[in-house]
């Protein structure tokens, strides 16, 4: 019976980033490399299928993988899409043991965490559209501060 209880696992790794940024620089080399190790990744480019609801896949693939790899780049915090995927990442990661691990990509995890830079112009421009005291952005705030905390790589180049 516990086992029952045990969430159901999908994917081994989910890969949390903003497409424009690095689809196919970085994140390409990334899943290349776990794909030709025998990991099972869910990128969105690969799982998404056409019809499929957007968010209610990205949030059930989160809720079913072991590890979730966080990319943060320049425009990451740009979207909406992204912000939501890692706030529920942090969200899993506190409530199932999501094992999460933040790759800083030519940005310095201060950034993320202090919403400096490119994080806080796109944060300024995520409140002048849902109000300075949005719930929502605060969320996204607390997670980016989180996640930002977190140990993880930082490459700045090559």
């Amino acid at each position: 019976m516990a086992s029952s209880l045990k969430p159901k696992i999908n994917y081994e790794v989910f890969l949390s980033f903003r497409g424009t940024d690095l689809r196919n620089t970085f994140l390409g080399h990334l899943y290349k490399a776990l794909y030709h190790n025998g990991i099972y990744t869910f990128v969105d480019s690969e799982e998404l299928r056409k019809g499929d609801q957007t968010l209610p896949t990205l949030m059930k693939a989160i809720e079913e993988s072991c590890i979730a790899i966080i990319v943060f780049s320049k425009d990451y915090a740009s979207s909406q899409w992204c912000l939501e995927e890692m706030m529920k990442i942090m969200e899993c990661k506190e409530q199932k043991d999501l094992t999460v691990l933040p790759v800083f990509y030519k940005v310095d995890p201060r950034e993320v965490r202090q919403g400096s830079k490119s994080y806080g112009k796109a944060l300024a421009k995520h409140e002048s559209k849902f109000g300075k005291d949005s719930e929502k952005v605060k969320r996204w705030k607390k997670a980016l501060f989180d996640a930002g905390s977190l140990s993880g790589w930082h490459f700045n180049d090559g």
